[in-house]
């Protein structure tokens, strides 16, 4: 039950994203739906290679180099599904660090589990 909540909250945050943010742009609450699915999902598999890969950048630059894997993540996901659009990788960026800030203020909220 608690999976989704934060999937339908995520979703949420992602059409809220789509308010404060011009850069993308999301068609309605079920492309939020699947988009925040689907950057879940890529986030889970696809990003902890992308660490291992990266490694000696992101230790090189102290860890901010992980910020350009979130844009990766976000802009990816964009780009494979109708209807959720990112008008470029600055975009991405931006926007991944406000989802992302988002994501962590509904994790504290909902608390552990």
């Amino acid at each position: 039950m608690k999976l989704l909540v934060k999937w339908l909250l995520h979703a949420t945050a992602l059409l809220a994203l789509t308010l404060l943010y011009h850069g993308v742009s999301v068609n309605g609450f079920a492309t939020a739906m699947l988009a925040a699915l689907v950057i879940g999902m890529f986030n889970m598999v696809l990003r902890p290679v992308l660490i291992v890969l990266t490694l000696p950048v992101t230790v090189l630059t102290l860890g901010l180099f992980l910020f350009v894997i979130n844009a990766l993540m976000f802009w990816f996901a964009a780009s494979v599904l109708d209807g959720f659009h990112v008008d470029g990788f600055g975009a991405a960026l931006l926007g991944s660090l406000i989802y992302s800030t988002m994501g962590i203020i509904i994790h504290a909220a909902l608390g552990k589990g």
